[in-house]
């Protein structure tokens, strides 16, 4: 159901943590979920067509030591085009970091390669608007994108694995921008943490994810 429903992703990725030895606590969890998707099988990813989202645009987000077992932060990244959700993921962090600017920069490194991997695809199948400029990936985080502009601060950062450093490279050859944005707009935050109800339902919203009925009447307006 991931495949199809970003807003579940985060819950999902949290409860297969637990495979190895669920309990009933994880069970129960399990069917919440399940419950949820029941009552909202009207729901589906909305893409229109032309407009202002006919680039690619990413949003990159963390959970600075989340993890209580072993204070791993979470990942977490969700790209849009067309409107609507195209590629989305909630991982826990291989490595454990030290600050929260760390949790981000390993977080918008691996935003960065599935960015990558986008613009690849695209381009093979045309989509040359979105190609023939850096792609833009919000942040809330102004330490990390000064991290991911400024070699200086490598001696402050040098413990973190060598491999997400590439991101520098990214952002100075321009396929990748990082940009700043509050943390109220930062749509990614649904793929790192459980968040209140409104908040739920408005980036809910924000990924793209929309009843049937709700799209029958933006059509007919």
């Amino acid at each position: 159901m991931t495949a199809t429903r970003p807003d579940i992703m985060f819950s999902v990725c949290l409860l297969s943590r637990y495979m190895e030895s669920p309990t009933r606590q994880h069970m129960l969890a399990a069917k919440r979920i399940l419950r949820y998707l029941k009552g909202t099988l009207s729901y589906g990813i909305w893409y229109e067509k032309g407009g202002e989202g006919s680039c690619l645009v990413g949003y990159t987000d963390s959970d600075y030591a989340g993890d209580l077992n072993d204070r791993k932060s979470t990942s977490g990244y969700v790209f849009f085009l067309a409107g609507g959700a195209v590629s989305w993921a909630s991982k826990k962090q291989p490595v454990v970091t030290l600050s929260t600017t760390e949790a981000e920069f390993v977080a918008a490194a691996g935003c960065a390669a599935q960015c990558v991997w986008s613009r690849r695809i695209l381009d093979q199948m045309g989509w040359k608007k979105s190609v023939n400029q850096p792609t833009r990936i919000f942040c809330d985080n102004n330490s990390a994108i000064k991290l991911s502009k400024n070699p200086v601060l490598h001696g402050r950062s040098k413990h973190i694995d060598v491999r997400f450093h590439f991101l520098r490279d990214l952002v100075k050859d321009e396929a990748v921008e990082l940009v700043y944005c509050g943390t109220g707009e930062q749509v990614a935050d649904i793929m790192t943490k459980v968040v209140k109800g409104e908040t739920f339902e408005y980036l809910r919203d924000q990924l793209g994810v929309k009843k049937l009925s709700d799209i029958e009447d933006l059509k007919v307006n």
